[in-house]
């Protein structure tokens, strides 16, 4: 499975030949996203995570997929959706791996919310705070699933991001150098020989 990071909390994933997107995005701060996919996939409503306007989708039919795709409901902030509304956790399955998109993540999990996520192959994670959880709590929310991979997201680097939300230096100190992975590009293959550890992908937009 391959998986490619576009910026923000946009991702593809890629299995024998079918293309997903998740979380196309609308960020002012960001050079504007054109993707082509088979499918795209929205944790909630906002536009920087449901701009689909920016995916060219192919028509195919979706019984071709590899994946299988399940989501847990989860809120966007930790007042219970009050601030913000819900959130949907997508999980992907393909080539006997399972992927994690956490969305725009707003609390810590309940027991219920986690079992299904527990010891996936890759987590992608929201790490910025202010509109999503922060590094802190994303690290104990990314304890308690145990994933091979974690890939942070949803953080500003550069002139890139939302002001308000943190880079992603904070929640990469909470984990030894050795355990950290910074990719010269913005892909990476996920195989049951993908090392362990935290992987950031570069942004290449």
């Amino acid at each position: 499975m391959n998986i490619i990071w576009l910026g923000h909390s946009c991702f593809v994933a890629e299995s024998a030949g079918w293309r997903v997107v998740l979380d196309p995005y609308y960020v002012e701060t960001y050079p504007a996203l054109r993707v082509e996919a088979d499918e795209a996939l929205c944790s909630h409503g906002h536009r920087d995570h449901a701009f689909l306007e920016a995916v060219t989708l192919s028509g195919r039919d979706k019984s071709e997929s590899p994946f299988t795709v399940e989501t847990v409901s989860t809120f966007h902030d930790d007042k219970k959706g009050s601030l913000r509304g819900e959130n949907a956790i997508h999980i992907l399955r393909a080539e006997g791996m399972t992927l994690v998109h956490c969305g725009d993540l707003g609390h810590e999990l309940s027991g219920e919310q986690l079992a299904p996520l527990r010891g996936c192959d890759a987590l992608l994670i929201p790490v910025g705070g202010f509109y999503t959880i922060d590094a802190e709590t994303a690290r104990r929310v990314a304890d308690a699933i145990a994933p091979r991979v974690i890939v942070p997201m949803h953080y500003r680097h550069g002139s890139h991001g939302y002001d308000v939300i943190a880079t992603v230096e904070d929640f990469l100190r909470l984990y030894p150098a050795d355990e950290v992975h910074c990719l010269d590009g913005s892909s990476f293959e996920l195989t049951p020989d993908a090392p362990r550890g935290v992987i950031v992908p570069k942004f290449m937009g």
